[in-house]
């Protein structure tokens, strides 16, 4: 699981002994460890509630643990401020692609991310053209979000993030709901990504066809599959 790929001296996220909480009764996380190495691409499974999410949202510094060892970038990463560039290199998408859609088209929904990182609006609109035709919603652009279908949200969502070039993907459930035909497509999209991935799934005869490894949380902590 720890082991480097060639050439590769310093992994993008180590989590050391994470434990986490919501309430002190029902602990989520207990000693969680995980090291993912530039180029990976990790398949995360576990049964219903065991902290998947959770994980991921403490990547971001979303959420905060009791106590253990978050490093990203090869800095710790602690408090909020920690947190604010490593959220403009690595992506989250939400388990629920309303969660994410935030403006009336899908243009202004994929060109918040770059305008926020301060790029030219001229710049923005051929890399929200670019990124959507990469993902075959070429002509998009003015479509309503809400009146979308789940796929295309789901689509619409991974788009914002891809907009913003991350380095790191961190995808929660990106097949939920989707039927067979669009989930193949998502599966198909992501296959060829050139970010390292942390992709949670229940699916795991997609992930093997995407994942380089995959790891089980459970009863609080990461195992090898």
């Amino acid at each position: 699981m720890n082991t480097p790929p060639p050439s590769v001296d310093r992994p993008l996220i180590r989590l050391e002994e994470i434990y986490f909480a919501y309430e002190p009764a029902r602990p989520v996380l207990t000693g969680c460890n995980l090291v993912l190495w530039p180029g990976e691409r990790v398949g995360l499974i576990g049964p219903t509630g065991s902290g998947k999410t959770t994980l991921l949202h403490l990547i971001v510094g979303l959420l905060r643990p009791s106590s253990g060892r978050i490093e990203i970038f090869g800095k710790l990463r602690a408090k909020e401020h920690d947190f604010l560039s490593v959220r403009r290199q690595v992506g989250l998408l939400f388990q629920e692609a309303d969660d994410q859609l935030l403006f009336p088209t899908v243009a202004e929904d994929v060109a918040f991310g770059p305008l926020n990182l301060g790029k030219p609006k001229d710049q923005v609109r051929q890399l929200v053209r670019e990124t959507l035709a990469g993902l075959g919603l070429a002509g998009y652009e003015n479509r309503i979000t809400y009146r979308l279908s789940g796929g295309e949200k789901r689509l619409v969502a991974l788009a914002g993030l891809l907009a913003m070039q991350p380095q790191i993907l961190l995808l929660d459930e990106p097949f939920a709901g989707l039927d067979e035909q669009t989930a193949h497509r998502v599966l198909h999209i992501l296959a060829r990504l050139p970010q390292t991935l942390l992709v949670v799934s229940h699916h795991r005869d997609w992930l093997r066809q995407i994942a380089t490894r995959t790891v089980r949380l459970q009863e609080g902590k990461l195992l090898d599959e």
